[in-house]
């Protein structure tokens, strides 16, 4: 039988394909650079025209990413030059803001084959919908995914990432991982895109809650993040994530990058939390939007729509909203238990594995099992019924009441 042919409809060659990233914070204009070194036509797109003519003058975003020089051939454009070209298009703004994009994609000249890729790690008010869900309930699965993992927007183009790609079409996937390794830069496949999201929205929670935690001391830090990670989790599995999501690359491995990064956005915001500042006037303080203060209390809402025990997220949603005093966020932190573990019985194996294993014993039984030297051996009960030794007597002693004492 001749093997299936794959379907390759997004697989690029470097130079034959063109991106567009919408959005040049930090990490969008990273993914740019990335994106141009790995082969692509690439253009990064601003919200507005004088910020276009900057990095355009620059070749540099001196606001963003002061200090990365564009390659040569990224082109910079103004949203609303268009999309007509695109084969991909990648959304690098805040969460906040997706749906509102998403929306005017095709009004700009989305192509009907372009893939539309996520960067955000957060929620889409006001339901709190992960990134690719609305992209797919809009353009279909086979066009959709995000890309997660570790990846500080400046050490990702100077020093490497591990990134995580995401699609339920397997060559959107691939291609994806495929343009970021030939930047230099480590990649993932993955096919489980709400598993990759909801792993970056809980590492940036878990951020947020370990920064306004650890000037009490690690060990709350760690509780704070660890609740957070397992609150978000069972809802996570309720939407169908799986657990190696949340594990790997695009959930611990994020979590331990962000929180060792002294520049982290969302720890940063947790510290400013703890010191009293008003969550409205941190993302001035900080110089960027902050994923998390947005996306916690939209995640609160979604975890007790779905039924599922979050009183750790919960309560930081209040810390955020200014409705809970730093004392009571700790509190909750250090005397919230965790619900009991499913213990779960131990897998059986399937029946013809048993079956399998019982025909053998019986193959391997020796005569001296029922017999003794050879010999068989019959035995009466009191009304003179005789049986096979070591047959029924044992088939009897199994089934007799036991009137041993203890």
């Amino acid at each position: 039988m001749p093997p299936v042919p794959r379907r390759s409809i997004h697989l690029p060659a470097p130079g034959t394909k063109r991106a567009v990233v919408i959005g040049a914070g930090s990490f969008g204009t990273a993914v740019a650079v990335l994106l141009a070194r790995g082969g692509l036509r690439t253009t990064l797109q601003t919200r507005t025209a004088d910020q276009a003519r900057a990095l355009s003058e620059e070749r540099e975003n001196r606001v963003y990413l002061s200090g990365v020089e564009f390659p040569r051939e990224l082109r910079i454009e103004h949203v609303e030059a268009g999309l007509a070209r695109a084969d991909y298009v990648f959304l690098g703004v805040p969460s906040n803001g997706l749906a509102e994009v998403i929306e005017g994609l095709e009004g700009h000249g989305l192509p009907p084959k372009a893939a539309v890729v996520s960067l955000a790690k957060g929620l889409v008010p006001p339901t709190g919908t992960p990134p690719t869900l609305l992209l797919t309930r809009r353009f279909g699965p086979a066009r959709t995914g995000c890309v997660g993992g570790p990846a500080h927007a400046r050490e990702m183009v100077s020093e490497g990432a591990a990134l995580v790609a995401a699609s339920t079409e397997e060559s959107l996937a691939t291609a994806l991982a495929g343009v970021f390794i030939r930047a230099g830069v480590v990649c993932e496949e993955s096919n489980d895109p709400t598993g990759v999201e909801l792993a970056g929205v809980a590492k940036n929670a878990a951020a947020l809650a370990s920064g306004a935690t650890e000037a009490q001391g690690l060990n709350a830090a760690g509780a704070a993040a660890g609740h957070i990670f397992a609150e978000v989790w069972r809802w996570a599995e309720g939407q169908g994530a799986r657990p190696e999501s949340m594990i790997g690359l695009a959930g611990t491995g994020d979590l331990v990058a962000t929180a060792l990064a002294p520049r982290s956005r969302n720890r940063r915001a947790g510290e400013l939390l703890a010191q009293g500042v008003p969550a409205a006037d941190i993302a001035v303080r900080v110089g960027q939007a902050v994923e998390a203060l947005q996306t916690v209390p939209l995640l609160a809402r979604a975890l007790e729509r779905a039924g599922t025990q979050a009183p750790v997220t919960g309560a930081l949603a209040q810390l955020i909203d200014g409705h809970l005093p730093l004392e009571d966020w700790m509190q909750i932190v250090r005397a919230t238990v965790p619900p009991p573990a499913r213990w779960r019985p131990a897998v059986r194996p399937g029946f013809w594995r048993r079956l399998r294993e019982r025909a053998r014993g019986w193959l391997h039984r020796r005569p001296s099992d029922d017999l003794d030297d050879g010999h068989e051996i019959f035995t009466g009960d009191t009304t003179g019924a005789a049986t096979l030794h070591g047959e029924s007597n044992e088939t009897e002693r199994e089934h007799a009441p036991d009137h041993r004492d203890g």
